[in-house]
């Protein structure tokens, strides 16, 4: 398993601009050591992934004001569980052994801060999911 740990941290990026200190909660850590890199590494997949949720949905996000375009990325996220589920996989697939053990320890409190990481994700990436 070691080798393959190695493997998933190899290919994250390196985000300088995310700091850590000693003052920082554990889940804020986790957060900026895990999360951060593991979502921007699979930001293309993410956003083939909404795409293809939109299309599945006969493309109505295309139709609306960004406003409203906002409230669906909002309640894709919130409402569709399936959806959900695939997203949280995207992230969890990434975690090292390690990782995951500490994701269980709290795993309520890391699924909402990778939700709305990626909810915030999307919402800062919107023109680039126009048809």
């Amino acid at each position: 398993m070691k080798q393959r740990d190695d493997q998933l941290i190899a290919l994250r990026p390196e985000l300088p601009q995310v700091s850590t200190h000693d003052q920082m909660s554990d889940q804020e850590f986790f957060q900026n050591n895990t999360l951060r890199p593991i979502l921007k590494f699979q930001n293309d997949l993410l956003l083939a992934i909404f795409r293809h949720y939109i299309e599945k949905h006969k493309g109505v996000f295309y139709e609306i004001s960004p406003q409203r375009q906002m409230d669906y990325i909002e309640s894709a996220i919130h409402k569709d569980m399936k959806f959900r589920n695939i997203l949280k996989g995207l992230v969890l697939g990434q975690f090292t052994l390690e990782e995951y053990q500490i994701y269980t320890l709290d795993s309520s409190a890391i699924n909402k801060r990778i939700l709305s990481m990626i909810k915030e994700r999307l919402k800062s990436q919107v023109q680039l999911l126009s048809r």
